[in-house]
């Protein structure tokens, strides 16, 4: 993709084109080591494996809504937000003990038959996994030095990595603080704005913006775009977690239940129904040996109380409001058709 035509799937190649060589390329080196590491670093490469690629897209128009023209070295920048979602989602899974991601076993699972016999097998697997984000995370940033970008426009841009970490990793501490806990909105809400919708829409996007020398209006509206609508990404995520189709989500439709999570579907449930809804939500929510009748009465008095209905009016309102925001942006037409189209792919999917 070299024209100011946006298309989805021509920039995802691209992006998995440099994402496949860069792991693969430290797969091999970390695997030289010592043979004993080829599970790990099969990990590693499997953790790219798959992605829409949303978080490089929005880098990418964060970048060319400046006016910058298209660059190689920009999509090598932009895929190094896509390591930062790897290694999110394989620590993110491990905290969350959840055993699937796209239809195959997660890290901390897979990585069992490496330590299989071994004294406390299943703890091992775990901490190899949490090492195998730490990897990734890592050569996120290295990815992003080395992308071919001038010096001094990654030096802009450098100060929202720490700002990006930060606020992801409380958003997780937030969600592990919060686990269990009588279900909110608002603290739900402040859950995924943090470890979500930040590092998923406004941060790429402001650290394109920064890395093409955008402006302090340009800024603000990038944040104004991408919160509501990184909210919107993850309301949906919600959805689909627990109505979406096991076939089309790869993962287990039971794990926001079991786990007894914080998110906003649960608390807008939890809001609507009455007392005696209430009491037996309380006696499902958090069981780990929940059966897929437990599972199937959960659902049900989500839907007679009406929650998920409120979940998509308030994904509905998010978009909107996204959208209207970009409307006031000075931005070049593409970039306007772009971020518009980013903006439904984002938050109406069916995984």
């Amino acid at each position: 993709m070299t024209s100011d035509r946006w298309e989805p799937a021509a920039f995802k190649a691209r992006v998995d084109e440099v994402l496949h060589q860069v792991v693969a390329q430290e797969a091999d080196r970390f695997a030289a080591i010592d043979a004993a590491l080829n599970p790990v670093a099969e990990q590693l490469e499997a953790a790219v494996a798959d992605g829409k690629r949303l978080r490089a897209a929005f880098c990418y128009w964060g970048w060319r809504a400046v006016g910058q023209p298209d660059s190689g070295a920009l999509v090598r920048a932009a895929a190094s937000m896509e390591l930062v979602h790897a290694a999110a989602v394989v620590h993110d899974d491990l905290i969350d003990d959840s055993p699937l991601r796209h239809g195959r076993p997660t890290a901390h699972i897979a990585l069992r038959d490496a330590v299989d016999g071994r004294p406390r097998a299943a703890a091992a697997a775990r901490s190899l996994a949490m090492l195998v984000g730490d990897l990734l995370m890592s050569l996120a940033g290295q990815l992003f030095a080395t992308s071919g970008l001038p010096a001094a426009y990654l030096a802009r841009a450098r100060p929202l990595w720490g700002v990006l970490a930060r606020e992801l990793i409380a958003g997780e501490c937030l969600e592990i603080l919060r686990t269990g806990a009588d279900p909110d909105t608002a603290a739900s809400l402040k859950v995924i704005r943090y470890k979500t919708a930040k590092y998923t829409v406004e941060q790429p996007l402001l650290i394109g913006g920064a890395l093409a020398g955008a402006g302090a209006r340009l800024r603000e509206g990038y944040s104004a775009y991408g919160l509501p609508l990184g909210e919107a990404f993850q309301l949906r995520d919600d959805l689909l977690g627990l109505f979406g189709d096991r076939e089309h989500t790869g993962k287990d439709n039971a794990d926001d239940v079991r786990g007894h999570r914080p998110t906003t579907l649960l608390a807008e449930t939890w809001h609507l129904a009455d007392d005696d809804e209430r009491e037996h939500l309380r006696a499902l929510l958090g069981r780990h040996d929940l059966a897929d009748e437990g599972l199937d009465a959960v659902r049900a008095t989500m839907r007679r109380v009406g929650a998920p209905d409120r979940i998509e009016d308030m994904i509905t309102a998010r978009v909107a409001q996204a959208l209207d925001v970009l409307d006031q942006l000075d931005v070049p037409v593409p970039a306007v058709a772009a971020l518009t189209a980013l903006a439904h792919s984002a938050t109406v999917r069916l995984s």
